[in-house]
């Protein structure tokens, strides 16, 4: 089933379409601003990881096509490693989804946003995080969203919402900033000699403007969203830490204090094995 929302923002219309591609994916949306277009995909395995951490990658790939080139090489491919933009435009997306993955949720997840069309007005890195969320939200993959985000400048000491890249050499501001209903996640940029109290003042401006994103988000999962799975959390003793705080703490301090290596290891390797068998 195809489905789209839109709102307006910055004078422009914000699409997000679900349902047309990559219908093999736990959740995949195609984001528009002006003729820029980004397709994300969200994908989690089926299998526990016995580690104790998000193994959450997210790739970001911007295809020369997108700007309608051909790459320059010698067999016209798009090949090599990704750019430094990529990569940390990449980051950028990590950032603000990582916090909202429940605790102890360690299925290996990966979200990749791909740019299919760039207008050279609208930068595709702030649709793409808009994607993730979007992706992550319709999929069954469990996730404490929606966020949205939104590119702050200043112009003629005018806040301006996602200005174009023509109008960034004009702005003494250049702030990325995510967020969810309620607050702020991440921030990221600069300014020119900017007060501490204007950056605050385009912080809430930019957390005032992406309400309507966050809405046509919850608008797009009520419609078409798939129930979260269930997941296996292992519960820990709320009371191990303090007792091995009582039985080694001080030995520990006291081992590591030791000159001789071969004996400060020996005496770490002797705490840690009887604190195992306790």
């Amino acid at each position: 089933m195809e489905i789209s929302f839109k709102t307006q923002i910055g004078g422009e219309t914000l699409s997000i379409q679900a349902g047309k591609l990559a219908k093999q994916a736990s959740g995949s949306v195609l984001v528009q601003y002006g003729e820029t277009m980004v397709l994300v995909t969200a994908v989690s395995a089926e299998d526990q990881r016995d580690v104790n951490f998000l193994p959450l990658t997210v790739e970001y790939q911007e295809k020369i096509y997108a700007a309608g080139r051909i790459p320059g090489n010698y067999f016209r491919r798009e090949i090599g490693r990704p750019s430094e933009k990529e990569t940390l435009t990449a980051r950028l997306i990590d950032r603000p989804i990582r916090p909202l993955f429940p605790k102890g949720y360690n299925y290996e997840t990966q979200v990749i946003a791909t740019v299919l069309s760039m207008d050279k007005e609208n930068e595709p890195d702030v649709l793409a995080m808009i994607g993730a969320s979007a992706a992550l939200e319709t999929s069954d993959i469990p996730f404490e969203g929606p966020i949205a985000c939104v590119r702050v400048g200043r112009i003629d000491n005018q806040y301006v919402v996602n200005p174009t890249i023509g109008q960034w050499a004009d702005s003494d501001i250049n702030l990325i900033v995510a967020g969810s209903r309620t607050g702020i996640i991440m921030v990221e940029g600069g300014g020119n000699f900017v007060s501490e109290s204007e950056m605050l003042a385009a912080i809430y401006f930019a957390h005032q403007e992406m309400q309507p994103l966050i809405d046509i988000q919850e608008k797009l999962r009520d419609s078409i969203g798939r129930e979260k799975r269930a997941f296996f959390q292992e519960e820990k003793d709320a009371g191990l830490a303090e007792r091995l705080e009582q039985l080694a703490a001080d030995r520990i301090r006291e081992a590591v204090q030791t000159p001789d290596k071969i004996e400060r290891r020996e005496a770490l390797g002797n705490i840690k094995a009887e604190a195992i068998e306790a």
